[in-house]
């Protein structure tokens, strides 16, 4: 068996660092664990199975670089033009395919969305974005498309502020930072036996008709959609059937209340009308969406909001107020147990209440502090809450009007 740093076995080599230089490219940084390894050696990425020849080889400096034509097992160094290997891939001769336990990076706690200043710089603000991942693996950024927005998370709020540094330094981009938006979804509470719509347009040529009574209640949380068709006699042919369910799905996308996606509600198509000549699959389809959102504000409608399990350790001096803290952002304490002399807290907390919490937490804890995050479920807003999104909503439709 080969052990690791065997200078005389086969070339195997780990890259824990990436940095990518102006006038050089990516420079891989990287500890050889067997072997030695020099200029145009072939060795397999082991994590995508495709070759690298190595190129120029380096010792660093701090920013100064040495070129070397020998690294030998323990030795530290630096390579450029790799093409499929980023921080984290080993790179191994093809008789020796090894894999080295990759770094466990943290996750991240602070989140942001942002949007360039300037129309058109949407490309290369992504472009940057990948490359400073590439980096940084402890940045991370992901296009959130329910919400329209592409969301930066790190360590951080100053982690962030650095990366809009190096986007303005490297790429020339200017990007403003804000409050991500939170992902609500619509629901009922109540049932609505019969909501009635009928669409009907009469133009020069065929007209359009359809008509539907549906009945709305609501499903237990995260049972989803169900649509029934009920049609008895056959009111509705079948043909437009599907076309009112069509147009019930495309507006729960939207919710009535504040535009958020509407979740676990039963509809069930059970009356209607239509007519020989201009019933479509189209007038059915406006009259479901139609009459959907009319059975929808009648059923007491309400907003969900995500919750958060948080796990936060504090030093036992500040436990007081980091509780504080959590009960004044409506979280609720489920736990705590003690590791040395620190606390670990067990809370559950509303995704819109934990923007900035990172910075919130170093404070009151002198830095000491640390939490990690992870969606729970969703749970009913309080209804003076729900009031301010719904009136924010509003406002923000008519700006865009």
């Amino acid at each position: 068996m080969i052990s690791r740093q065997d200078p005389a076995g086969p070339p195997s080599l780990f890259v824990f660092k990436t940095v990518s230089e102006s006038h050089v490219g990516e420079l891989s940084f990287f500890r050889v664990c067997s072997g030695s390894v020099s200029p145009g050696l072939d060795m397999v990425n082991e994590s995508n199975g495709k070759t690298e020849r190595i190129a120029q080889l380096f010792v660093m400096n701090g920013k100064d670089r040495k070129e070397i034509n020998l690294l030998a097992a323990g030795d530290l160094g630096a390579v450029v033009k790799l093409k499929d290997t980023h921080t984290n891939n080993t790179l191994s001769s093809k008789n020796f395919p090894v894999v080295y336990t990759p770094v466990e990076f943290p996750l991240p706690v602070f989140h942001a969305a942002i949007n360039p200043k300037a129309k058109g710089d949407e490309d290369r603000m992504s472009t940057g974005l990948h490359a400073i991942h590439q980096e940084d693996p402890t940045f991370v950024f992901h296009v959130e498309g329910e919400l329209h927005q592409t969301i930066i998370s790190g360590q951080g709020e100053l982690h962030l502020n650095i990366v809009v540094k190096r986007l303005k330094q490297r790429y020339n981009v200017d990007v403003d930072l804000a409050e991500p938006r939170v992902a609500y979804r619509e629901t009922i509470k109540a049932v609505v036996k019969d909501a009635e719509y009928k669409h009907k347009k009469q133009t020069g040529g065929h007209g359009q008709y359809g008509h539907v009574h549906l009945r709305v209640e609501p499903l237990k949380r995260g049972q989803g959609f169900e649509f029934l068709d009920e049609v008895v006699g056959g009111v509705v042919p079948g043909k437009f059937i599907p076309a009112v369910e069509k147009g019930v799905v495309e507006s729960m996308k939207e919710g009535p209340l504040a535009g958020y996606p509407v979740v676990d509600v039963r509809v069930a198509l059970h009356y209607g009308s239509y007519h020989d000549v201009d019933s479509s699959e189209m007038a059915f389809k406006i009259a479901g969406s139609q009459a959907f959102r009319k059975g929808f504000l009648e059923a007491r409608p309400i907003l969900l909001e995500p919750i958060y399990n948080i796990e936060v350790k504090v030093p036992e001096d500040a436990m007081g107020d980091v509780m504080g803290d959590i009960s004044s952002r409506r979280g609720k304490i489920a736990g705590m147990e003690t590791a040395g002399h620190y606390q670990i807290i067990r809370a559950q907390v509303p995704a819109a209440e934990l923007h900035k919490y990172a910075t919130i937490l170093r404070s009151k804890t002198g830095g000491r502090g640390v939490f990690n995050a992870s969606m729970s479920h969703y749970e009913e807003v309080p209804r003076e809450v729900a009031e301010k999104v719904i009136a924010a909503s509003e406002k923000s439709k008519e700006q865009v009007a």
